[in-house]
């Protein structure tokens, strides 16, 4: 399977399943940003970024401008994100805090419907 359509199904997936949870039980996201004060939830969450983003960017650093870009982007966002908790907590902490529950809400929305254009792309439920 090209590495292009696995990710699409793996981000597209997980994204919608994602935004399902969080709409489900909306006290997840204080949840997570209370969590982010504990330094082993802080440590464990950098490093799993880290991880997933940083096999993204080696198995699929596609630069073309299409589709394939925004799985490219997912994975250098994931790796940023990774590397800044794990670099800088504290700063990262602080921004992560001032982005509130209701931005929060819509970005998860916004993923979402990337999350239905990556299944669509490789379902091709509606014709593009």
């Amino acid at each position: 399977m090209d590495n292009s359509i696995f990710l699409a199904k793996f981000w597209g997936w997980y994204l919608i399943i994602f935004f399902l949870i969080l709409s489900l039980n909306p006290k997840r996201i204080k949840q997570i940003f209370n969590d982010l004060n504990d330094e082993k939830f802080l440590i464990v969450s950098s490093f799993m970024a880290i991880i997933v983003g940083l096999l993204n960017v080696l198995f699929h650093n596609i630069w073309e401008p299409n589709w394939k870009l925004l799985i490219t982007l997912i994975g250098w966002t994931s790796l940023f994100i990774g590397l800044s908790l794990f670099i800088f907590p504290k700063r990262t902490v602080v921004i992560l805090k001032f982005i509130n529950v209701k931005l929060v809400q819509l970005i998860y929305i916004l993923l979402f419907f990337t999350g239905v254009f990556l299944l669509n792309i490789v379902y091709r439920v509606v014709p593009v």
